[in-house]
């Protein structure tokens, strides 16, 4: 069995616990002494994931190898005793199921953690029996569950409408020359002789035989009339159409990801 001296060594070693064919079952937890001696009795050897499961070993038989502690027990002996809270100390109760398991003379004593003050992320932990199929606890702060949740962010893109301009109709004039060709007449005067004949014989001796006389004929000729009017042409409004157009989003997103680290034979 170990002194008391070697209680302080082993564990600032951080050694293993290792089984009579030098299999690791575990690294060294923590040590429970007894009550009446101060006899180290008891020690605790991390299994299972992460090593947050702790298995009572009886140190009766074992003795130092190195920096680890050599037991008279089986991997699988170890791992399928009862199991009890590390809670710093060990009732009778307790004692006697782990007696019974490994075929050791139970006793009506109590035993405390030796290590008081040491291990604290692993001392007073609640773990559940593995009949309920509970292998963990946490670690970062009070105990919650059996499961750790992972999350993520997820990028929810929308849309949202905002001002983008104002556009405004306006009218105005401008001046523009706009050129026409219209045809017009005019009256020019024509020399007409005809010769003397019975039927304008008369005319021709109605005046006298040898005078002076003046004809005049009034000559009209068409000028351009220009008016103008106004008339409506079109009728002219603002209205809006929608148009789709594709905008790339570039955003970080956070992940959680959750992996295994640590020792031992856990299984991938």
């Amino acid at each position: 069995m170990l002194a008391k001296e070697h209680i302080d060594d082993l564990l600032q070693r951080n050694g293993n616990v290792l089984s009579t064919d030098g299999a690791k079952i575990g690294s060294i937890g923590q040590v429970y002494a007894d009550d009446d001696n101060g006899q180290p009795t008891w020690v605790t050897a991390k299994t299972g994931l992460f090593g947050t499961s702790e298995s009572f070993v009886p140190l009766e038989g074992a003795r130092t190898e190195g920096d680890d502690i050599l037991v008279p027990y089986t991997k699988d002996q170890v791992k399928d005793a009862p199991r009890v809270d590390t809670d710093g100390h060990l009732e009778p109760a307790e004692e006697n199921r782990l007696y019974a398991h490994y075929g050791l003379g139970g006793g009506r004593r109590t035993y405390t953690d030796a290590t008081a003050g040491r291990d604290a992320d692993y001392r007073g932990a609640d773990y559940a029996d593995t009949d309920s199929g509970t292998v963990g606890r946490d670690t970062s702060g009070p105990t919650t569950d059996d499961a750790m949740t992972r999350s993520e962010e997820r990028l929810n893109v929308g849309t949202e409408t905002e001002a983008a301009g104002r556009v405004r109709l306006r009218k105005y004039v401008t001046t523009e020359n706009v050129t026409q060709t219209v045809p017009v007449q005019r009256e020019e005067v024509r020399l007409e002789r005809e010769p003397i004949t019975d039927a304008n014989r008369g005319a021709a001796l109605s005046g006298p035989d040898i005078s002076e006389e003046e004809h005049e004929v009034t000559l009209h000729e068409e000028r351009p009339v220009v008016e103008k009017e106004t008339v409506p042409v079109e009728r002219v409004r603002l209205d809006t159409e929608t148009v789709t157009d594709e905008v790339t989003v570039n955003e970080e997103v956070r992940k959680e990801r959750i992996e295994t680290d640590g020792d031992g034979d856990a299984r991938r």
